[in-house]
């Protein structure tokens, strides 16, 4: 197995200046032992201090720029891990902690995560590379932070290897809650989502619609920008300006930026309101910078710094204009408090950010409190000589309450929020497990116990949400001076379910309307949809709104250009927020027309299996012998079948496959059927004439198998032809404005024309012979319905070309559908209907005993006539006149006439003996 073997060095030492580790207990800001360890990130100094423009050996630097803030938020933690360890929540179970101080610097946490991931009890510090990680043992069970998204995020990705619990107390990014690529991680703060809509509606319902953004150069910084601008159209709010600082303090080019921003807000006079998405150290910077500009705005402060102690305390700050921002909501207070009185007394042999803030408190012994804050940020830049520890004691003790005035409430809640969540997780978890054995559980398993946890803690209840936020909500806080000190005041809470604004009292609300009399407005914005038509080259955001075209659209507000769509694929209405993709479509399974042929079709097929088994259950009844027997029909009521069926290979989402076998199916089965309807024809007409030479012709010509087989035969070559050079297969129509059709492509119009032609002129013979026969016995005879039926299919097939021909879309499967069910229903109705009224309806004609008395009324009437059409011809041949009125004449006349209609009688009798020995048994025949 490969192993990563992971080097250590140290960031943070006993003294401000770092120093190269020797172990890697080295690289820990503050450690204690437990049963179950809980990693710590926390960025507790501003930056590394390098004297090159880019790293040049793989080590870490000096860390410089001593965060009070932060450091405070590593108590919290401490604080609240010690509240739980004295509790009976986990009794016996005691938790340990590791924490890393970060340096706000991205690769000193992967640093940091990858001690975290190493193995636990390992005698060095491995990670181990493996395809499951579901039995691996790792250093920590879980990790709380890191406070800033953009570490937050290459930490997670490093941790959900081992899907390693981590906890956020401060990381609000909206791309966080995407449990696809951060799966392990949680937070007890809300989503920037939250948080850029509450500011948009804080804006809007002040009545802004001119303001400005400066926010990080960094995912964090990005992503609320993005989101915010979302936001900001959404509340019709326009946005002048969006200005992007260096992430971090590192960066050479951070002063001119802040300048450079500095410059854009003044030149932008309009501009009254600016929202701000930046760090502290940021801020710090630039509120120095514009109080010196003299700049007066209204800034909206997000979480990250909007009760920043340290900006707070700038000297004049108030002459920067009113600030408003959102904060997390707060809870009690009062045992970090005393937690914080007592610190002198905590322990500080494995906390060197506790030992470094104690000797720097040292250091600015004889500093006024006031000045404290900056006197520690300048020592932290550089070497602290080291001070007695008598020295160290006194003047921590003396500096209590300093801290105090540095702490933020709203993290320090999400920090307590955090860890009583991982504590009452492990409660869970521990139920049935000894968790005093560090091997007790794998993090994974905790982080599914930790997505589903509910606690509760003053009162309150809390859980993480499916994207593992936890939605706490926000206080809306204003900076207001108070005796010559800017203070922090609460002004509303901001309701996340239902976006609004909770005011509580009457100052709150006139402080609401104070900040409505401040003007920011320019144009109104242009919605998406729309593209500007700049009025005024000074302003980006003053303009008038042009509708795009059609096929164009924006998807953003206050757009340049419409942006043309792909007409292949896309499409767009006039005033369109973006391309719409083209619906494909086809006669899909689920249409009402579908739906309707489907059933048609299925109708059809259940007639033919009726009338299969009637057939079969009638078998040696004259009427289905004089059908041609079981066999024909049965390959008829086959042909009817598969012509049906072939009906739904027109329907859904045309595949190869389908195209090329429902034109197939179709025109085989149908030739086969036709071909057979030929033969009955000819057998029916064969049957019943009296005309000689017809029935030499047809003598000849009733070849029934190799008729069938070769009508067949060559169908089945037109379409073999037509699958080898030109087969049918799908296609994208994509000439249509708003939908690209799916529709099979013939291949070849000629194959497809030849197919449908053969059919015609085979039905067509068809239809001359059964033409012939029509009047030859009724109840027995075909020949009418099969005229009849045939002419339907005509009728049908010649409605179908032109129909055929202009019809486009997607219903056009849906003619030929149509046209193959009346084919099919016309020639289906008419050959077997007649058949079954018969058999169910009329059983005392389908005997044979009717059927001999048909024969010989038929064969009456037929030499009736011959013998009167013989006696016309002789008379009018031999110019006989009728004028001797006696009766002797008369009756000679009729004497001559009764004998030739003997004689015809006779002569018809034996003929159709001889034809109807193929229906009826012989003996039958014989006694007529």
């Amino acid at each position: 197995m490969a192993l990563l073997i992971i080097p250590m060095t140290c960031f943070g030492s006993t003294l401000a200046t770092s120093q190269p580790c020797q172990t890697p207990d080295d690289f820990v800001a503050a450690t204690s032992p437990g049963h179950i360890m809980i990693g710590g990130l926390f960025a507790i100094h501003e930056k590394m201090l390098s004297s090159e423009d880019y790293p040049r050996r793989p080590e870490i630097q000096k860390c410089v720029g001593f965060e009070i803030s932060i450091f405070l938020q590593t108590l919290a933690m401490i604080h609240s891990i010690e509240m739980i360890n004295n509790s009976p929540l986990l009794s016996g179970v005691k938790l340990g902690y590791e924490i890393y101080d970060t340096c706000t610097e991205v690769t000193v946490a992967m640093a940091a995560t990858l001690r975290f991931l190493s193995k636990l009890n390992c005698s060095r510090e491995v990670v181990e590379f493996k395809c499951d990680y579901s039995s691996y043992m790792p250093r920590v069970k879980a990790v709380i932070g890191a406070g800033y998204s953009e570490i937050t995020m290459a930490v997670s990705r490093m941790l959900n290897l081992q899907l390693m619990p981590q906890v956020s107390f401060e990381s609000t990014a909206e791309i966080l809650s995407d449990k696809i690529r951060f799966p392990s991680f949680l937070r007890t703060v809300p989503s920037d989502f939250y948080q850029t809509k509450a500011m948009a509606h804080l804006i809007q319902k002040s009545g802004w619609n001119w303001i400005g953004i400066i926010a990080t150069d960094d995912d964090y910084g990005r992503l609320a920008l993005n989101t915010f601008a979302v936001q900001t159209a959404a509340n019709n709010v326009c946005i002048a300006f969006k200005e992007v600082l260096p992430a971090f303090l590192s960066d050479d080019t951070i002063e001119v930026r802040i300048n450079e921003t500095l410059e854009k807000i003044i030149a932008e006079a309009q501009v009254n309101v600016i929202v701000v998405f930046l760090r502290q150290f940021h801020v710090f910077n630039l509120f120095s910078k514009a109080i010196e500009r003299n700049i007066n705005k209204i800034w909206i402060a997000s979480d990250n710094w909007s009760t920043a102690t340290k900006i707070t305390s700038i000297p004049n700050v108030k002459r920067i204009g009113k600030v408003v921002g959102f904060t997390f909501r707060r809870g009690n207070m009062s045992s970090f408090h005393s937690f914080l009185q007592n610190l002198h007394l905590f322990p500080r042999e494995n906390n060197k950010p506790l030992h470094e803030y104690a000797m720097l408190l040292s250091a600015c012994a004889y500093v006024k409190d006031s000045d404290l804050s900056q006197c520690i940020s300048n020592h932290s830049r550089g070497t602290l000589a080291y001070k007695a520890n008598e020295v160290i004691e006194r003047n921590f003790s003396l500096r209590n309450d300093f801290l105090w005035d540095y702490t933020e409430p709203g993290l320090v809640h999400s920090i307590q929020l955090a860890v009583l969540a991982l504590g009452y997780a492990i409660r869970d978890l521990c139920q049935a497990r000894d968790c005093q054995n560090p091997n007790a559980f794998q993090p994974w398993e905790l982080l599914d116990v930790l997505k589903n946890v509910t606690f509760t803690d003053e009162g309150n209840s809390f859980h993480f949400d499916a994207h593992g936020d936890m939605n706490t909500g926000y206080d809306v806080v204003l900076w207001k001076e108070i005796d010559g000190h800017m203070t922090i005041t609460k002004m509303a809470q901001y309701d996340l379910r239902n976006n609004v604004f909770i005011i509580t009292d009457q100052e709150t609300k006139n402080e609401f309307r104070n900040l409505k009399q401040i003007q920011s407005k320019c144009s109104m914005e242009c919605s998406p949809g729309q593209m500007k038509k700049t009025t005024r080259s000074q302003h980006i955001c003053c303009y008038e709104c042009v509708n795009c075209p059609e096929n164009h659209y924006s998807n953003q507000t206050d757009m340049d250009h419409c942006l043309l769509c792909n007409n292949e694929t896309h499409w767009a209405p006039v005033r369109s927020t973006r391309c719409f993709e083209k619906e494909v479509e086809y006669l899909n399974w689920n249409d009402s027309l579908a739906i309707l042929l489907l059933a048609l079709s299925l109708l059809g097929i259940m007639f033919v299996l009726a009338i299969g088994i009637i057939f079969t259950r009638n078998l040696d009844t004259p009427i289905v012998k004089s059908s041609g027997g079981l066999l024909v029909c049965y390959v008829i009521l086959l042909c009817h079948f598969l012509n049906f069926a072939s009906t739904g290979f027109f329907i859904g989402e045309p595949q190869d496959f389908t195209c090329k076998t429902r034109q197939t199916l179709f025109g085989v089965s149908f030739t086969l059927c036709i071909s057979c309807i030929l033969m009955k024809s000819l057998k029916i007409l064969l049957a019943f004439s009296f005309d000689p030479k017809l029935q030499n012709f047809l003598k000849g010509l009733y070849k029934p198998i190799p008729i069938i087989f070769t009508c067949t035969g060559i169908q089945v070559v037109i379409c073999t032809i037509w699958l080898i050079f030109a087969a049918p297969a799908v296609e994208e129509n994509v000439s249509l404005p708003r939908v690209i059709i799916l529709e099979c492509e013939e291949g070849s119009v000629l194959a497809f024309g030849t197919m449908l032609g053969y059919i015609a002129i085979l039905a067509f013979i068809c239809f001359i012979f059964a033409f012939k026969g029509r009047k030859l016995p009724e109840h027995y005879n075909e020949a009418k319905f099969i005229t009849f039926g045939l002419l339907i299919y005509f009728i049908a097939w010649v409605v179908f070309i032109p129909v055929y021909a202009t019809t486009f879309g997607k219903y056009l499967p849906a003619v030929e559908i149509i046209v193959i069910l009346i084919s099919n229903y016309g020639i289906l109705c008419c050959t077997f209907f007649p058949k079954c009224y018969i058999i169910l309806c009329k059983q005392e004609t389908n005997t044979k005993s009717a059927f001999l008395k048909m024969i010989y009324s038929y064969s009456s009437h037929a030499a009736s006539s011959l013998a009167i059409s013989h006696v016309s011809l002789d008379s009018t041949n031999s110019n006989i006149t009728m004028t001797d009125p006696s009766s002797s004449g008369r009756s000679a006349a009729w004497q001559e006439s009764k004998d030739l209609r003997a004689r015809a009688f006779a002569h018809i009798c034996r003929e159709n003996a001889t034809r109807v020995s193929k229906i009826l048994p012989r003996k039958r025949i014989s006694s007529i």
